[in-house]
């Protein structure tokens, strides 16, 4: 098993992309990259305590590669937008890639490279690789969102503006 952690704004909108595929053994909301120890949600919500909320993957590389986790995160994001996402604004939903390995750094790197190759954006990749630290795990409530509160989640991914951001750079970019 490896690790993966990713920053993608609202980590209840980053749980369900990842969760469904054959390798990927769990996927648990948390914070990383801050200098509080045990930060609770609303402290890292106030964007002082320097924590970003991410999504840590647990997968297995023989079935699921890193290469196709990072694929799955860059369709997720607006890679462009340094002040949060979508309608989440602030310190804490910023993007970022936290590294467990030279190896994820040297992909992470790459693909970010690539994706500013490729003209899909206009403005520049503003999304940070950098070294995994401590993973602090969210309260209960924030696990698995999409399934427990699925109207709330439904409700809150409608006004994010994520969807519509997705289609219009993906799906109608193939």
């Amino acid at each position: 098993m490896e690790k993966a952690t990713f920053a993608g704004g609202c980590f209840w909108c980053m749980v369900k992309p990842f969760d469904t595929w054959d390798g990927v053994h769990k996927v648990t909301s948390g914070y990383m990259g801050g200098h509080v120890i045990n930060p609770t949600y609303e402290q890292v919500k106030k964007g002082d305590t320097g924590h970003l909320e991410v999504v840590q993957i647990e997968f297995d590389p023989n079935i699921f590669s890193y290469e196709q986790l990072l694929e799955i995160y860059w369709m997720q994001i607006d890679p462009t937008d340094d002040g949060g996402q979508f309608h989440d604004r602030g310190e804490s939903y910023k993007t970022a890639i936290f590294y467990h390995s030279k190896m994820q750094k040297e992909l992470a790197e790459s693909a970010k490279q690539q994706l500013a190759e490729s003209g899909r954006f206009k403005k520049p990749i503003v999304t940070k690789i950098l070294p995994a630290e401590t993973f602090y795990i969210a309260e209960d409530y924030h696990q698995d969102y999409y399934k427990k509160e699925s109207e709330h989640y439904k409700e809150d991914r409608a006004i994010s503006g994520r969807d519509e951001f997705i289609q219009q750079h993906w799906e109608n970019n193939k």
